[in-house]
């Protein structure tokens, strides 16, 4: 009797330890790597159109199952001055526009996924809500990107096209107003996960 129950515990031990183990090789989770990611930001004005690069992100992504593509949470922050045109004057402008000495970044946090399509080979589309933070106005947005997952690395590609308006920024404006930009932007990234 004492010998029988001493083996159902074992059993019972090694399955949630088993379960235990499964789950935790299951959920995992990468971070973002700044030097081989890209965040552009492309736009227009009555001159010529233009174009911002996000020289600082960080952030993270986890899965609930790495091999569905089932993401649990996804974050990702970008250092407000570190979106460079290649003109001071113009960044300056920007700057001016995000008030980043109050808000020294903007962040997207995914709240929800909506759809995962599986396109094989480690492939998977994604339709999503999530939460875009900019100069202290937060905003829910839908947004479609790609994930590719490669050994240990993780890839999202995707764009996106807001108004600057619908986040409470005033489009740019330069030599006392006579250049404008226009309100809306495309947003083109692809992030590196490891």
């Amino acid at each position: 009797m004492g010998i029988n129950i001493r083996i159902c515990k074992n059993i019972i031990g090694f399955i949630a330890f088993f379960l235990l183990t499964s789950n935790l090789t299951r959920a995992q989770e990468f971070n973002l790597i700044n030097k081989e990611s890209s965040l552009k930001i492309f736009g227009t004005s009555n001159l010529h159109d233009w174009e911002i690069d996000a020289e600082e992100q960080s952030g993270t992504i986890a899965f609930k199952n790495l091999e569905d593509g089932n993401i649990e949470k996804c974050d990702v922050k970008i250092v407000a001055e570190s979106l460079k045109s290649g003109r001071s004057g113009m960044d300056k402008n920007t700057f001016k526009a995000l008030n980043t000495r109050k808000y020294n970044s903007i962040s997207f946090h995914l709240v929800e996924v909506k759809e995962t399509v599986n396109k094989g080979g480690g492939k998977f589309a994604i339709s999503s809500l999530g939460d875009l933070t900019v100069a202290g106005v937060k905003k829910r947005i839908p947004l479609e990107f790609s994930v590719s997952i490669v050994g240990n690395k993780v890839a999202l590609t995707g764009e996106k096209k807001i108004k600057m308006t619908d986040v409470n920024v005033d489009p740019p404006t330069a030599m006392f107003g006579t250049i404008t930009t226009g309100d809306e932007v495309t947003i083109k990234f692809s992030t590196q996960f490891k």
